[in-house]
């Protein structure tokens, strides 16, 4: 009777602990990204070289001008361990200067990040903008530094070292600071879940990982890293870089991920943009709550890339190739970063990102998927969350404008509406028998409806 009564409550016990824990994961999901993350990264405007006083420069900004919009994110990508790296040399070095700690963790400048405090790391900067209502993230690499390699640092935790652990034929093809990680020798995953539970320490809210998904699917080390964020208890958002990611992975970058990169680095000219749309028709179904296949980021208004591309310049897109950027990606509904350097913002760029009417389609809607594509017209399809609204976004590729075109609705099933607004204008359409009248787009343009049913 003893012996039952005892596994009576282990049982009892382990059911207990399973649903708690289930619901501390669920609670942890439900927390980050339940809407397509909104932001600010420094790689397009400001390479490796950003600073802590420009990074407190646009969250000040952010917080004033584009909060109120959905926008709480500030990244700082590549380089906030790499002392001097403000040119293209340096960051293609073949042993690039990092700085490293007793474990072989990566740690911040102190020259760029002057508020750095020993023992603090990035969490000043960190809590900085967090008080701004604001939230940070930092960018990563696949694997261990090359320092920790040479040092043979111990693995914190463990009785392993760093050349324990190292795939010495494992190495980015781009940045030759890192070696891949064998996930199959103890201490490997140690090292993971001691990275990142210093990112813990310091605040951080986002992680870019990069290195992972393009030219080769890392996927022990993409699951070591969600398993690492499991052990954590700050909820911190999941980015995977680069693209294009393999479809064919897609069920696995799901279950660790909270976004991931479609496309190779996206840059301000026509073609690239003209190539998203097959990459957005592609990964269009795989959108899920929590779940967003990523176009990059948002190269509009003024870049530069410091490090890489010399002095600030407007992007290279023309006006309506910038509506058609925004509308694509919030149609997609693909994270939404910002790539230019946001204390420089004019007009016509802050009022773009600005749209609400644009970015309720990017935060709020479901079923969002390409319906026509004919002669370079392009037309996506998506609703409202409570289905009050359909939105229908049609897309000029030609270089030239059409005019009068008649759009069929037959493909959604779309009936019933009463008025038509056209979001970047305001314009009214005329809308019957399931054919959108659109009188005129503009060459590389684009038309938003929000559809009225009646």
């Amino acid at each position: 009777m003893k012996t039952t009564k005892r596994f009576f409550w282990i049982v009892f016990l382990g059911l207990i602990t399973s649903t708690c824990t289930t619901k501390t994961e669920q609670t942890k999901e439900a927390i980050i990204a339940s809407v397509p993350p909104m932001g600010w990264n420094t790689w397009i405007c400001f390479g490796t070289s950003v600073t802590e006083d420009e990074l407190k420069a646009n969250a000040d900004f952010m917080a004033e001008h584009l909060k109120e919009a959905g926008y709480e994110y500030i990244i700082n990508d590549a380089g906030w361990y790499a002392p001097g790296m403000v040119k293209l040399e340096d960051y293609e070095a073949q042993s690039p200067h990092q700085l490293i700690d007793e474990y072989g963790r990566l740690i911040p400048d102190t020259v760029k990040y002057p508020c750095v405090r020993e023992g603090e790391g990035l969490k000043p900067l960190a809590n900085y903008i967090q008080s701004k209502g604001l939230k940070f993230g930092i960018h990563i690499m696949r694997g261990i530094p090359i320092q920790a390699v040479e040092k043979n640092t111990p693995i914190k935790g463990t009785k392993y070292r760093a050349r324990d652990i190292v795939m010495m034929d494992s190495k980015c093809e781009w940045y030759h600071g890192f070696y891949g990680i064998d996930m199959s020798k103890p201490g490997a995953q140690e090292y993971y879940n001691s990275i990142f539970e210093l990112y813990e320490s310091w605040d951080i809210d986002y992680i870019k990982a990069d290195d992972l998904l393009n030219p080769v699917y890392a996927h022990d080390e993409i699951q070591a890293i969600a398993d690492a964020i499991k052990l954590i208890k700050r909820p911190i958002v999941l980015s995977l870089s680069p693209g294009s990611a393999p479809l064919e992975n897609v069920n696995h970058i799901k279950s660790v991920s909270q976004a991931w990169r479609i496309s190779e680095d996206f840059w301000d000219n026509w073609e690239s943009l003209k190539h998203q749309f097959e990459l957005c028709r592609k990964w269009a179904p795989h959108i899920e709550r929590g779940k967003y296949p990523d176009a990059d980021m948002l190269p509009i208004g003024p870049i530069a890339q410091r490090a890489m591309r010399g002095e600030t310049r407007m992007a290279n897109f023309t006006v309506d190739e910038q509506y058609t950027i925004f509308t694509l990606w919030s149609m997609l509904r693909s994270p939404l970063m910002l790539g230019c350097n946001m204390v420089e913002m004019d007009d016509f760029t802050l009022k773009l990102v600005t749209n609400k009417e644009v970015i309720k389609i990017n935060q709020y809607s479901k079923n969002n998927h390409q319906f026509y594509h004919q002669d370079n017209i392009v037309g996506w399809f998506a609703s409202a969350e409570d289905e009050s609204v359909d939105y229908v976004a049609v897309f000029n590729l030609n270089d030239d404008p059409i005019t009068n075109f008649i759009l069929d609705m037959k493909p959604v099933n779309a009936t019933g509406y009463d008025k038509g607004t056209e979001l970047w204008t305001g314009d009214m359409l005329s809308v019957s028998n399931q054919t959108l009248e659109i009188p005129k787009i503009n060459p590389h343009g684009v038309v938003v409806y929000k559809l009225n049913r009646n």
